[in-house]
Formats: structure tokens, sequence, C-alpha cells
């Protein structure tokens, strides 16, 4: 009897330990799984706030430099902040949506430019309209009145035409104003009066022949491209320093158009972005070009792809910037004998080597020395006129009276001239007044000579 009274007890124990030891296995088991819940929800925690952090710095950050990068190449992008705590998922789409949000800012800013480029394209045009009418008409009062206002007047509506016309052409519309065929030299005169400082550019024609000259449908383009070039040469140059413009023909290539100045140069990447400006790239938004908008090598730049010119900027020798506009071959042409050119056209540099400066009876001597023992006055200059041939004795005084010609400035010519046409006038008034009534005779031819005196425009 006993003995079943210690089995009994014995089962008690035994299932009294095994119900013990599964309670403390399932009170184990409820603390790990108490443990995975809460790292779990750490963890969750984690990736909500790195998500959130990635948000805002897609937002603030990404979005924005990816739009900045647009206009400026070198601008950095920020990536991932966390990339370990965001999943693959939740990044690919961060990703994506920067490259959503940049090829939305590339579209609206094609469209905006687009519009701005249309109203810009029509607004130039009726402006250029305007500015046309209004040199026709000073041109005719340049006829009828000797004021040297209306030639400074003439000259600053020039200037806005120059201007007008390259927002024109940056906006894609064409240059407005149709021409011959057009003597080159004739067509860097154009272009050099279209610049506020006309009169420190010196032209020096190295053509081998003078009748060089342009096909109709390239010089009007050519003279808008040439006259963005000398304004910028002026602009960033000293106003005591010149500008000097080569002219140069070089076989089956074509013709060269080399401007020199001594002005600030540039740097590096100003440099590198002015050669990519003037090859012409496919497009060039408006809102790339600053604030003011610096349009000059931009319009050069879409006249290139347009007419199939070359241009290309170096550093100068003196000291300032080189550009060179090439004219291919197939744009050139050469004009007729009958057509003759403008007098203020400076003649080739080998007209002035080879012109006479001895008397016929006597043999060609050599150039007499300059005083300061330099070269001799007959070596080729960049002085627009050529020197009148002069008997050799007297180089000299040729050489002096050449150099006060070359001191004179535009506006002291014009005062001249002004001086002599009102002395001119005068003169014509009181021997009106003495001849009675065969004045009113003679009033025409008076008036004739009136306008050939006062058309000194090109």
């Amino acid at each position: 009897m006993g003995w079943i009274v210690a089995v009994i007890a014995v089962a008690a124990a035994v299932a009294a330990a095994v119900r013990a030891q599964n309670a403390a296995r399932s009170e184990h088991l409820a603390l790990a799984r108490a443990e995975l819940a809460e790292r779990q929800a750490k963890a969750a925690e984690a990736r909500t706030a790195a998500l959130t952090d990635e948000i805002r710095q897609l937002a603030r950050k990404r979005i924005p430099a990816a739009a900045l990068a647009l206009s400026h190449p070198t601008a950095h992008v920020p990536g991932l902040r966390e990339a370990d705590e965001v999943d693959g998922d939740a990044a690919r789409l961060l990703t994506e949506a920067v490259k959503a949000a940049r090829t939305a800012v590339v579209e609206e800013r094609g469209r905006v430019d687009a519009a701005a480029r249309a109203a810009m394209r029509g607004t130039s045009a009726k402006i250029q309209s305007l500015l046309n009418q209004s040199q026709q008409l000073l041109h005719e009062l340049q006829h009828e009145y000797d004021d040297p206002r209306i030639l400074q007047l003439d000259f600053r509506n020039e200037l806005a035409l120059r201007r007008t016309q390259a927002t024109a052409v940056l906006c894609d519309a064409w240059p407005g104003l149709a021409r011959q065929n057009s003597p080159l030299v004739e067509i860097v005169l154009g272009a050099q009066s279209r610049v506020a400082g006309y009169e420190r550019i010196k032209v020096a024609n190295h053509l081998r022949d003078e009748r060089l000259a342009l096909v109709a449908r390239a010089a009007e383009p050519l003279a808008i491209a040439l006259a963005e070039l000398l304004a910028n040469a002026t602009a960033y140059s000293h106003p005591d320093t010149d500008v000097q413009v080569t002219v140069q023909q070089s076989g089956g290539r074509g013709a060269f158009l080399v401007v020199d100045d001594a002005g600030i140069g540039m740097d590096d990447d100003a440099l590198d972005r002015a050669r990519a400006l003037l090859a012409g790239p496919s497009e060039v938004l408006l809102t790339e070009l600053g604030d003011p908008p610096q349009t000059g090598f931009a319009v050069v730049g879409r006249l290139v792809v347009q007419y199939g010119f070359n241009c290309h900027i170096e550093a100068s020798p003196f000291g300032g910037m080189r550009t060179i506009l090439r004219v291919p071959a197939h744009l050139l042409t050469v004009m007729k004998d009958d057509r003759s050119l403008s007098a203020l056209a400076p003649k080739p540099m080998q007209a002035h080597a080879t012109s006479p400066v001895s008397a016929p009876a006597e043999p060609e001597p050599a150039p007499a020395p300059q005083p300061d023992g330099g070269i001799t006055a007959e070596l080729p200059s960049r002085r627009r006129r050529s020197p009148r041939p002069t008997p050799a004795r007297s180089a000299p005084a040729a050489v002096t009276r050449e150099r006060e010609e070359a001191s004179r400035t535009p506006e002291q010519a014009e005062a001249s001239w002004a001086a002599l046409q009102q002395g001119t006038l005068k003169g014509r008034s009181v021997a009106g007044r003495s001849s009675a009534p065969a004045a009113d005779d003679h009033h025409p031819d008076d008036h004739d000579d009136q306008d050939d005196q006062g058309d000194d425009e090109k």
C-alpha cells in the first residue's frame, strides 16, 4: 500500500516539474517574441525616419540641384543620404522621381523659351521695320540739312538696328535685310559702322583680289556676325587701344576675318563657354545668356550654323582675344568690273607696296628711312587710306602729312565738313543777295550741291 502512495507522489512531482518547465519555456518564448517585436518596431521606425529624411532631401536639395545642373553642368546633384536604411524599391522610386522632375523641367523650359522667342521675334520685326523707316527719313534729312546732329542721330539709330537684328537672329528670325553680291571689304566697313567704338577699329586689307565679294544670301549675315565680334572686342578692351581687323584670302579655303583686341582676355571657363556658343549648339535658351543677356557669341553661333561660317576664338598676341571668322569658298564670288568699290574701302596691302614712289624719269630709289631708324614709310600700314604717291625727296614731309591725317578723329572730320558747308552756304547767301532776280533761278542747283556735300555717309 505504501508503494502505491510513493508512485503517486513521484508521478505528481514529475507532472509538477513538467508543468513548471513548460511554463518557463512559454515565458521565455513570450519574452523572445516581445524583444523581436520591439526590434522590428525600432527598425521600422528607423526606416520610416530614413525615408522621411530622403524625401525631405529630395524636395529641398536633389530636385533643385538637378534643375540647376541643366544650366550649370558642373553643379553637384546629391544622392541618397542613407542608402543602407532605404530598401531597394524606395531607393529606385526616389531616383525615378529625380529623373521625372528633370524631364519635366526640361520640357517646361523649352515651352517657355519657345513662347519667349515667338514674342521677341514678332516684336523685333516691328521695331526693325520702324528703325528702317527712321533710317530712310534720316538719310533724306541729311540731303536737305547740314546739321551734324543728324549724323549722330543716324548712328544711334544704326546701333539700335544692330541690336534689334541680333535679337531677331537669336530668335530664329530672318536678318530682315536683303542685299546683292557685296564686296568683302565693304561688308567689313558696314560692320564697323554699326559699332559704338568704330573709330578704334583699324582694317588691314590683305586680299589678293580686291573685288572679292560675298554672295547675296550671306552678305548681311556676315555683317551681323562681324559687327557682334567687333562690338565685343571694343567693349572689353581699353578705350585707348585699337582693334585690328585683318581681311585675308586663302586659296580654296575661302576668306578669313581676323579680329584682335588688347582687352582683358578670358579665363578657361569663359573661353570654353565662348567656344561652345561660337560652334553653334543645337539649342541655346534665352535664360542661359545671363542677366542682362550676353547675346553676341550666341548670335554668331546661330549664323555659323545657318550659313556655314566657321568661328574660332583664342588668346591674342596683343594681350586680349583673337577671333577668326572664316567664310567658306562656296559663299565667295568676284564682282564685275562695272561695279565701283566704296571710296572708304581700304586698298589691298600689295597695292600699297607696289605703288610708284619716284618720278617717272628717275629709277625707283630705295625707300627713305624714318627719322627714328625704324621701318620705312612705304611698308604696309593699317591706315584706311593709301598714301598719295610723292617724289622720294619729299618723303619726310609726306610722312608728316600722313601722320597728321591719321591723327584726325571722325568727330574732327565731321566738324571740318560742317564748317566748310556753313561757309559755302553763307557765301551763296551773300552772292544771292548781290545777284538780284537771278538767285531764284539758281536755287535748285544750289540744293543739289548741298545734297552732294551733305551725304557723307557710305
